[in-house]
């Protein structure tokens, strides 16, 4: 592997991404949307194998001491490679006094875990689509 990091949006292929969420078996939505999204974000990494997109996250944040994390997707063919931890790390590395929550897909909450984020007792949601987020476990 020959890796890359990309720390913002320029020419990013907003269908790779979608692809990668799709294939990841994660929520998407237009390529439009979330090129717009991580337009917006405090932090934005990209990763490449050469010339080509494997994975990607992106945060949300004050700056100052509050973060949030969203997207971290991996290509399948590049899952267990530490893409993932290089694709988290370098986010908080770029929020570093900041309080950081995610909400993890059901089923990967140990990759965040080995990197010493615990479960919230009091953690709340008010989904756009309660339902389905409930369906998938995401919610009780």
């Amino acid at each position: 592997m020959n890796l890359r990091l990309q720390l913002d949006t320029t020419n990013i292929n907003w269908d790779l991404v979608v692809h990668i969420l799709q294939s990841a078996g994660m929520a998407y939505r237009t390529p439009e949307v979330h090129e717009r999204a991580f337009n917006r974000s405090h932090t934005v990494v990209f990763v490449f194998d050469d010339e080509n997109l494997v994975g990607f996250g992106r945060a949300l944040s004050d700056g100052e001491y509050q973060a949030a994390i969203y997207d971290v997707a991996v290509l399948p063919d590049y899952q267990g490679k530490g893409i993932g931890k290089i694709i988290l790390q370098t986010i908080l590395e770029h929020i570093p006094n900041c309080n950081a929550i995610l909400y993890a897909a059901p089923g990967k909450e140990k990759f965040y875990e080995k990197e010493n984020f615990r479960r919230m007792k009091t953690g709340m949601a008010l989904f756009v689509n309660g339902e389905s987020m409930k369906t998938k476990g995401f919610t009780e």
